[in-house]
C-alpha cells in the first residue's frame, strides 16, 4: 500500500536517481512544492481577517496619538494659542477683577473700622450710663455702698441744730455717702427734734449715735476736727465723741425716694 502521506515527487527521484543531481537543479524541481506548502501553512495558521484588524488597529493607534497630542498641547501651550489682541483682553479683564478685588477689601476694611468705632463708641457710652447710674443710686441712697471713710460715735446730750452741722461738715469734706444709725442720709433728709427725742425723717434717732460717711478720710477727720465745728460743739455741750478712719466701711442702709407732688421734667430750650 502506497504511504498517503509520502512525498508525491518520490517516484520521479526514483526513475532519474542515476542522473547526476546537484543542489541548484534540486532546489529548482523543489520550488514550486515548498512555496505551495508555505502559502498553506500561514494561511492555516492565520486568522480570517488579519489585515483588517491591522488596520482597524492601526487607525485606534494614530487617532490615539491625535488625542493625546491635543490634550498634551492643551494642557501644555495654555495661552499660546490665543491672539495678541485675546492676550490683551484678557490681561486687562485680570487687571481689572484685581482692581476690583482691592476695593472691596478696601471697602470691607472700612466697614470693619467703622463697626470697630462704633463699637467703642457704644461700649463708651453704656461705661457712660453706667456711671451716671452709679452716681445717682449713690447719691439718691438706692444701692448699698462701700470705700474709705470714717465712723463717728457720739453718746450725750445733742440737738437736732448739731445734727444738721454735722451733716454739713461731712458734705462740705467731700462725703459720697452718709448714714447715721439705720438710716441713709440724702438730699431730702431732716433733723427735727420733738419732745426731747430726736428724729430724722420723723423716724426717732437712739443712743448711740453712730455717723458713717464714705470719702477721703485724710479730709473728713480733719473737718469734722476743727476748732468751734461740730465734734467740738458735742463736746462742749458734754456729749463723749469719737472718730475714727477706714480703709473700707460700709453702708447698707438705702432711703427711698418720695415721688414728686409738684415738680415736673421741663423741656428742652
Amino acid at each position: 500500500m502506497p504511504d498517503r502521506y509520502s512525498h508525491p515527487d518520490t517516484s520521479r527521484r526514483a526513475r532519474h536517481s542515476k542522473a547526476p543531481a546537484t543542489d541548484e537543479v534540486a532546489t529548482d524541481v523543489d520550488l514550486p512544492t515548498r512555496r505551495a506548502k508555505g502559502v498553506s501553512f500561514w494561511r492555516a495558521m492565520s486568522p480570517r481577517g488579519t489585515r483588517a484588524q491591522l488596520l482597524a488597529a492601526l487607525l485606534c493607534a494614530v487617532v490615539g496619538f491625535a488625542v493625546a497630542v491635543q490634550v498634551n498641547q492643551t494642557q501644555t501651550d495654555g495661552l499660546d494659542n490665543l491672539r495678541q489682541a485675546d492676550l490683551v483682553r484678557l490681561l486687562d479683564e485680570v487687571s481689572q477683577r484685581g482692581e476690583a478685588l482691592d476695593a472691596e477689601r478696601r471697602e470691607l476694611e472700612s466697614q470693619v473700622s467703622r463697626l470697630q468705632e462704633s463699637s467703642s463708641a457704644d461700649q463708651a457710652a453704656r461705661e457712660a450710663a453706667r456711671e451716671a447710674q452709679l452716681l445717682q443710686d449713690v447719691l439718691t441712697g438706692a444701692t448699698a455702698v462701700k470705700g474709705p471713710g470714717v465712723i463717728v460715735r457720739s453718746r450725750g446730750p445733742v440737738d437736732a441744730g448739731t445734727l444738721v452741722n454735722m451733716l454739713q461738715e461731712l458734705r462740705n469734706a467731700g462725703a459720697e455717702a452718709i448714714s447715721i444709725n439705720d438710716h441713709r442720709v440724702v438730699v431730702s433728709t431732716s433733723f427735727t427734734q420733738r419732745d426731747r427725742q430726736l428724729l430724722v425723717d420723723n423716724e426717732v434717732l437712739d443712743q448711740p449715735l453712730v455717723w458713717r460717711a464714705i470719702g477721703d478720710p485724710a479730709t473728713l477727720q480733719p473737718a469734722l476736727e476743727i476748732p468751734g465745728g461740730a465734734l467740738a460743739s458735742l463736746r462742749g455741750d458734754g456729749a463723749e465723741v469719737s472718730i475714727e478712719s477706714f480703709d473700707e466701711i460700709e453702708i447698707l442702709a438705702t432711703a427711698t425716694l418720695a415721688t414728686p407732688d409738684f415738680a415736673v421734667e421741663a423741656p428742652d430750650q
